[in-house]
């Protein structure tokens, strides 16, 4: 091609897995792809949203450096009933990091998604302050508390959407991307590709086992007891306890409406991350699944930059 292809990037939700959506960015900029518009859910709005705020090296390279008792720092508790956390310690650090805009701002279009639980639909959120929007969309139910958005209580855009194609379908672009990274379990992962990000990883934590104590540890293991399967092989059902049956519950249903949602509108290309690649609160894994979520995008999508046959 002659000019650079535009595409409409939609980014699904998976929790920590959803860093593999780094890793399909890295790969499109450096294969000449040029993101006009980013659609995403939970954590692809959170990624999404950095990257159309002109600001993926700063994120990239702080995820890279995350230990899992910096993960754990973050989580401030909510003593609510209706979640584990505020979150707002998460969104604090974020707009320190990269600093707080106007969606309408942004140099790149941005919708993130969310779901009006109380009106049983989802919510596009493409004005108003960046960071309300991503904590909208990342309102995970029982483990985030609801977000309110112009007096509606916003929860988890992965509810409703868990790949939001619909909000590009307007976008006028050559190409529409979709990457799910809460795919089937067992896909092995894509041969390894010569790296070309320019974002230097840190050096590998040494931080020792013993470092995570008092109500952290307490919450870690709660979180390890409801992400057990993901990480794993499946329990069988008799062995199951509460969080399996959350889990499993909220992985059925997201499965579920996103096999419609991709029959509806379906995408160009399909970057897939399976659900079993990382557990949902392992964010501190973030150089693997960068690394995988390239791999995998040059698998999908190495044909959209193929000359035709017979092209000479």
């Amino acid at each position: 091609m002659n000019t650079a292809p535009t595409v409409s990037l939609v980014l699904g939700s998976g929790g920590a897995r959803g860093f593999a959506h780094i890793g399909v960015i890295r790969w499109l900029e450096s294969h000449g792809f040029a993101i006009r518009s980013v659609a995403g859910s939970s954590v692809g709005a959170l990624i999404g949203g950095v990257y159309a705020a002109g600001e993926l090296d700063a994120f990239e390279n702080w995820v890279r450096a995350l230990t899992q008792t910096d993960v754990l720092r973050l989580l401030d508790v909510a003593w609510s009933p209706s979640g584990l956390f505020k979150g707002e310690r998460v969104m604090e650090t974020l707009k320190e990091l990269i600093g707080n805009r106007n969606i309408e701002d942004l140099p790149i279009t941005f919708t993130a998604v969310a779901s009006d639980v109380e009106a049983q639909k989802e919510v596009w959120l493409n004005r108003g302050p960046l960071f309300d929007a991503i904590r909208a969309s990342i309102a995970v139910p029982t483990v985030f508390t609801p977000f309110a958005i112009a007096g509606r209580r916003l929860l988890d855009g992965g509810l409703v959407n868990p790949i939001p194609i619909a909000p590009t379908l307007g976008d006028g672009t050559d190409l529409t991307i979709a990457v799910d990274v809460a795919g089937p379990r067992g896909q092995a992962p894509a041969p390894a590709v010569a790296a070309t990000a320019a974002v230097t990883p840190p050096p590998a934590s040494t931080e020792p086992a013993g470092a995570l104590a008092g109500y952290q540890s307490r919450i870690i293991a709660f979180i390890d007891e409801v992400q057990a399967k993901l990480g794993g092989e499946p329990q069988p059902a008799e062995q199951w306890g509460l969080g399996d049956v959350l889990q499993g519950s909220f992985e059925t249903m997201q499965g579920i409406i996103s096999r419609f949602k991709l029959a509806a509108y379906s995408p160009d290309a399909i970057v897939t991350i399976p659900r079993d690649a990382a557990r949902s609160f392992e964010f501190y894994r973030a150089d693997e699944l960068i690394e995988r979520g390239r791999r995998e995008a040059e698998l999908a999508l190495a044909r959209l930059i193929e000359p035709p046959p017979g092209a000479g």
